[in-house]
């Protein structure tokens, strides 16, 4: 007997990266989270929480959290909706707007492989339109695909591109449904796409403390858009989504904001010279705008390469998919994990 949804029965789960536990002797460089610490002022107010936020419920509104997002981004507070990561805000917008074919999940491909999981959960038709080699957005292709939602990361993992903010705007004035814009690794970029929010109605920012924010174990996210887009949002939003201790800590973290652009200037610095190191190598080096970098190896060693760095106590991300197999993602660790990469790489 089937317990479960034919659409249960049949898709296939998302495959999340390797986590070992912490203090194990690992480099890892497969999940792209940031090397360095959190801030200092979100680990003071971990350290000195008062126990009667964890004996009541936390605010469903997170109001905390939107007014320090709301200073440091420059947007109203009520144009923000605060879920458990990013991933939960995409859970949350697939299934408002999404259901089989006639309410459809558009994204160009490759790119973050969780749309097409969050997809089949609603049972809903994806159209995955393909990335060009140059890795400009296929604007009409979308747009044709008439999608309820059309996702779009940016920059991009696993390539590591950006959107330009023109081809954005071209598609969120010709797509007919809701253009979410992820943008979870934008503390690394050259720009953000954030003033689409105010030109567009259909237009959603979605953003993480994951990368940028050292803060990938609380599970935080958020995203900005107007506040008649965000109501229906709220209505699939379970009510404490969020936990009390991640409401006080993203707050905290949200105000420093020259800690966290600090480290994400240091990681900058570290993605150029580690891209000028492998490819000196021999490896092939796309240009990122994120906090990793998407390689080929030489001589189609990729699968071997990941197996002989595992074995080495180096984690980085290998892909057994069509167009990705030949290629290796590394996150852009310490410049001293970058150096032990290297030379792992080298033995």
């Amino acid at each position: 007997m089937n317990y479960f949804r034919p659409a249960i029965a049949t898709m296939q789960g998302y495959t999340p990266g390797e986590q070992p536990k912490p203090g194990s002797p690992i480099i890892k460089l497969n999940t792209n989270e940031n090397p360095y610490p959190p801030s200092p002022k979100a680990l003071e107010v971990l350290h000195s929480l008062d126990s009667e936020w964890l004996r009541r419920y936390p605010d469903p509104y997170s109001r905390d959290f939107c007014n320090a997002v709301s200073a440091a981004l420059d947007v109203p507070a009520d144009w923000i909706i605060v879920t458990n990561g990013s991933d939960d805000l995409l859970n949350i917008l697939i299934r408002a707007c999404a259901e089989g074919k006639e309410r459809k999940v558009v994204y160009p491909m490759p790119s973050y492989v969780l749309y097409r999981t969050l997809a089949s959960l609603q049972a809903a038709e994806v159209v995955e339109v393909a990335y060009p080699e140059d890795d400009r957005l296929p604007i009409a292709e979308l747009v044709a695909a008439g999608g309820a939602v059309t996702l779009i990361a940016t920059p991009n993992s696993p390539s590591g591109h950006i959107v330009p903010l023109d081809d954005l705007r071209k598609l969120a004035s010709r797509v007919s449904g809701i253009l979410a814009i992820d943008e979870a690794y934008v503390d690394f970029a050259d720009y953000t796409a954030l003033s689409l929010v105010q030109e567009f109605e259909n237009v959603i920012i979605l953003r993480t403390l994951s990368k940028g924010y050292s803060l990938a174990g609380l599970r935080l996210g958020f995203g900005i858009a107007n506040p008649q887009l965000l109501s229906n949002l709220f209505k699939v939003k379970d009510s404490y989504n969020v936990d009390a201790l991640a409401i006080l800590i993203g707050a905290a973290a949200m105000q420093d904001q020259a800690y966290k652009n600090n480290c994400a200037a240091k990681i900058k610095r570290s993605r150029s010279k580690l891209t000028i190191d492998l490819r000196e190598i021999g490896f092939k080096v796309r240009d990122s705008q994120g906090n990793f970098l998407l390689v080929t190896p030489p001589n189609n060693q990729a699968a071997e390469i990941y197996q002989a760095l595992k074995a080495q106590n180096i984690l980085v991300r290998y892909f057994d998919s069509p167009g990705l197999s030949d290629k290796l993602r590394i996150t852009v660790g310490t410049d001293e994990q970058n150096q032990k990469l290297l030379q792992a790489i080298n033995r």
